[in-house]
């Protein structure tokens, strides 16, 4: 799994997505999958007691039966047809499905990957780019992770953040992010927020996700106390004295069989629910936004 690119990414999406868009629902989306499901692979630790850990981390998280459902494309769609029919905005079904998108595509470079097209196939999808290490705890994984490929990938992540340097400015969070969702002048309104407040909010997703980077890169690199963990392993599919999870098929033959019947499945079904769910709440969605209701937010 990737542990700050969730948070990163939706500053590069909503940005480029040429269309009006919610970035605070690219956000959840990007979120999404694991908001029910990291804590459980995981588990919580209290003195010597661990809570809702579950038996098998990889399962759970990412596989079937568990709840790696959440990390399909057709949970993206369901969810954001949920939004889609009680909120009637199209900036926030289009967030929600692309933030959910990334971040099922993203973790297709760990060793398990996703099951992209369940639940049309529970075939799994993984380059292999880095170790699946949740299996062994919070602190192992953070270890495995930022000693491997997958510490780079976040980095690689923050400095694609930081190259688009203009989504961070003031100018540009009130010209193009407030007006394509409603929800920022309702909480200033609500709140009595003012502007700052609103810019620093934006923001500081970026800022936690890189400092989670710096901090666990720098634990598991310079303060790490776990013996046999503090070994950088850059090479493909490290670092090797992880115990390393995968969800491969049992032979190329069936991995194409498994392919070919879920893509085609997954592509008529949505194809049926785009003709007959999505275009009927589309046409009665807003099209766009209501426009800010506050003076402060035209002033900034």
């Amino acid at each position: 799994m990737s542990w700050a690119a969730h948070e990163l990414e939706s500053y590069f999406l909503q940005k480029h997505v040429k269309v009006t868009i919610s970035f605070l629902a690219i956000l959840l989306g990007c979120l999404s999958p694991d908001l029910f499901t990291k804590l459980p692979a995981y588990g919580i630790h209290i003195g010597s007691r661990t809570l809702l850990k579950a038996a098998d981390a990889a399962t759970w998280q990412r596989g079937w039966p568990g709840a790696g459902f959440t990390h399909s494309l057709t949970f993206g769609v369901v969810i954001a047809i949920i939004v889609l029919g009680v909120t009637r905005s199209r900036a926030w079904f289009l967030g929600l499905l692309v933030g959910q998108f990334a971040h099922a595509l993203t973790d297709t470079f760990d060793s398990v990957g996703t099951m992209l097209f369940f639940p049309f196939t529970t075939q799994h999808y993984g380059l292999g780019m880095w170790a699946y290490g949740a299996q062994a705890g919070r602190y192992a994984d953070a270890a495995a992770y930022y000693s491997s490929l997958g510490g780079v990938w976040d980095v690689v992540w923050i400095v694609i953040a930081i190259s688009g340097i203009a989504v961070f400015k003031r100018a540009y969070f009130f010209d193009t992010v407030v007006p394509n969702d409603p929800v920022w002048p309702w909480v200033q309104t609500r709140l009595h927020a003012p502007d700052r407040v609103l810019v620093a909010a934006y923001r500081a997703f970026f800022i936690y996700g890189a400092c989670r980077v710096a901090a666990w890169f720098g634990w598991a690199r310079l303060l790490n106390p776990l013996r046999g963990t503090d070994v950088f392993d850059p090479s493909w599919d490290g670092p090797r004295w992880v115990a390393r999870v995968t969800a491969h098929a049992a032979t190329t033959a069936i991995f194409w069989a498994n392919t070919g019947r879920g893509l085609a499945l997954w592509l008529i079904s949505m194809a049926a629910v785009g003709w007959f769910v999505v275009r009927p709440l589309w046409n009665r969605a807003a099209p766009t936004p209501p426009p800010p209701s506050e003076p402060a937010l035209a002033s900034r």
